[in-house]
């Protein structure tokens, strides 16, 4: 079954998804092509962008979406993932699941009959880096700029390394050391590099991942499940707050790019996270565009 888990699994269809995506901005697409259609929705983490734009979007492709929290499903009180995907199967055509282990979600899809979209785990976020290219699109015209992003190495870093490998555009992750990035998701990214002529960094040098920077992107410190680690996070990351003086080493048109939800004062200054660099707004619009996109090119 065809599903979106990876970046690497709609890797030849990524500037299309992105054109659809726009598409549905602009208007240019104003039929429901997902009329009568259902979405599962399972929800093991909290979420406001992707719960509401997939929610909204769906409605208005014309379909309708279920909300399901783990307690509100058997799975949370110990059904197998297998039972869960064969049953969901029968009732709707497609399963967009926020989940905590990636693992789980591959089983969830290797046991559905219906496409499964992965909307967010411990090792990818897909949706949010096909929002993220969206908003550069918008913003820079095209994908040959370097993406700087400063923090951890974490699911919205790996799939935006990847996604960036694969449009050809430069990527630079400035992490302090024992953070970096998911070594096969490295690896994966360099392998696609090579094809198509972007240079991906990994390093503890926050100069080297903003010098030239066209686009700035940074997240929380402590994401969801890793907060008994706060303390030590909080220490290790205060270099690489991003700030005015950490912007002014990018280019002096770079824009600056925050998933949310951000904690201003840690990451990121409010003066820059609320100044005229930031595009996070449109960033967090684009998620819902991005979604619809999605969902057509798996629902359809």
């Amino acid at each position: 079954m065809n599903s979106l888990l990876s970046i690497c699994d709609v890797k030849d269809d990524i500037e299309n998804i992105i054109n659809l995506a726009s598409d549905f901005k602009s208007g240019k697409i104003k039929e429901k092509p997902l009329k009568n259609k259902k979405l599962a929705m399972i929800f093991e983490k909290s979420s406001t962008r992707t719960r509401v734009s997939f929610e909204v979007g769906m409605y208005e492709l014309g379909g309708s979406a279920l909300f399901l929290s783990t307690n509100d499903l058997q799975i949370g009180r110990g059904e197998p993932i297998k039972d869960t995907a064969k049953v969901l199967s029968r009732y709707v055509d497609g399963i967009m699941i926020r989940a905590k282990k990636h693992s789980d979600v591959v089983e969830l899809a290797e046991q559905s009959d219906i496409p499964v979209i992965n909307g967010l785990t411990d090792l990818e976020h897909p949706c949010q880096a096909f929002a993220d290219m969206l908003t550069i699109k918008e913003h820079k015209g095209n994908f040959s700029g370097k993406l700087a992003f400063i923090g951890d190495g974490n699911n919205v870093s790996n799939s935006l390394l990847l996604i960036s490998a694969y449009l050809g555009m430069d990527f630079a992750l400035a992490c302090p050391k024992g953070y970096e990035i998911n070594e096969d998701i490295f690896k994966k990214g360099q392998e696609i590099a090579s094809k198509t002529g972007s240079e991906i960094i990994v390093s503890d040098d926050l100069e080297l991942a903003l010098k030239d920077a066209n686009i700035v992107y940074t997240d929380v410190w402590v994401s969801m499940g890793d907060e008994k680690e706060s303390e030590k996070r909080y220490a290790d990351f205060k270099p690489y707050q991003v700030n005015k003086e950490s912007m002014k080493l990018a280019k002096k048109d770079a824009i600056f790019m925050h998933c949310l939800p951000a904690i201003r004062g840690q990451e990121v200054t409010s003066d820059v996270i609320d100044g005229e660099q930031s595009v996070i707004y449109d960033q967090a619009e684009n998620r819902l565009h991005a979604q619809k996109a999605i969902m057509y090119h798996y629902l359809k």
